[in-house]
Order: C-alpha cells, then sequence, then structure tokens
C-alpha cells in the first residue's frame, strides 16, 4: 500500500535512501482516480526498493507549493533527495514501471 504524506512524515520520507515516488492527487479527480490503482500495485510490488506514496493536494498546500504542482495527477521522482524526474497526467502501468526502474 503507498504511504499517504503528510505534513508529519514528509521529511522522513523524501530524505529517504530509497528511491521516492510522490503521486499528488485529490478524490475528486478523474484521472487520479484512474492511476491510484496502478500506484496501489507498484507500491506493493516495489516495497523494500522504492517508497511510493500519495500525497492529497486539498490536505498538503505546503507540499504542493514546494513542488509547484498545478496539474493532477502528477508524479514526482525523488532520488538522493533531489527531484529526477516528473510526469504529469495519467499514465500506463508499464510507463510508470519504467520510470521506477531507472531510479534503482
Amino acid at each position: 500500500m503507498a504511504l499517504q504524506i503528510t505534513k508529519e512524515n514528509y521529511q522522513s520520507i523524501i530524505s529517504s535512501t530509497q528511491p521516492v515516488v510522490i503521486d499528488f492527487w485529490a478524490e475528486w479527480c478523474g484521472p487520479c482516480r484512474m492511476v491510484a490503482p496502478i500506484v496501489e500495485e507498484l507500491a506493493a510490488e516495489y516495497n523494500g526498493k522504492a517508497i511510493i506514496a500519495k500525497c492529497d493536494v486539498d490536505s498538503n498546500d505546503d507540499i504542493v507549493a514546494d513542488y509547484k504542482i498545478r496539474n493532477i495527477p502528477t508524479l514526482i521522482f525523488i532520488k538522493n533527495g533531489e527531484v529526477v524526474d516528473k510526469h504529469v497526467g495519467a499514465i500506463s502501468k508499464d510507463a510508470l514501471k519504467a520510470k521506477i526502474d531507472a531510479l534503482l
């Protein structure tokens, strides 16, 4: 299961030694609901290899502002504390998996 990002756990997640993928989403967003099952499947598949997390844009204004998120869904890919890739919009499981594999 993907980790839910909150203000309390945000810093520890992004400072992880493992690669991090953050899915910025909202409950009212149709494309976000399409991506959600893919994110959950890959969170289970990459457990122990990468951190897959979800950030509700309606509850985390500060985090959304930090990454200048303007559209959702947006997925950001972090390695060694730095954003190395970003994808805006819906994405297929194969394409997302390829992006995660590139981080490992």
